[in-house]
């Protein structure tokens, strides 16, 4: 069964911001490395509840994983659909 068009568009968005999110913290957690101070924004914001802080970096992982093992085409869709809707009329995208 076909999925609609940008079916999938919400939960990529989301794991896009989640990893950028991520790479930012970890990018500036690298930076005040070298500094010596602690510039975690995550732990900084969440470090209070230590197993929210811990939920937010497992979901930037999945949010990773997600990102890496989804469609790449030009179009936000599946890559069922993708792969049908989206070729060219020689079968390329």
């Amino acid at each position: 069964m076909m999925m609609g068009k940008h079916m999938h568009c919400g939960p990529k968005m989301i794991s896009y911001v989640l990893v950028v999110i991520g790479a930012i913290n970890w990018g500036l957690v690298g930076i005040s490395g070298f500094l010596g101070k602690d510039w975690n924004v995550v732990h900084m914001l969440l470090g209070r509840w230590s197993s929210v802080e811990w939920i937010v970096y497992i979901l930037v992982g999945v949010s990773a994983i997600v990102s890496m093992s989804t469609c790449r085409c030009k179009s936000c869709d599946s890559c069922q659909t993708c792969s049908v809707e989206a070729m060219g009329p020689k079968g390329t995208i």
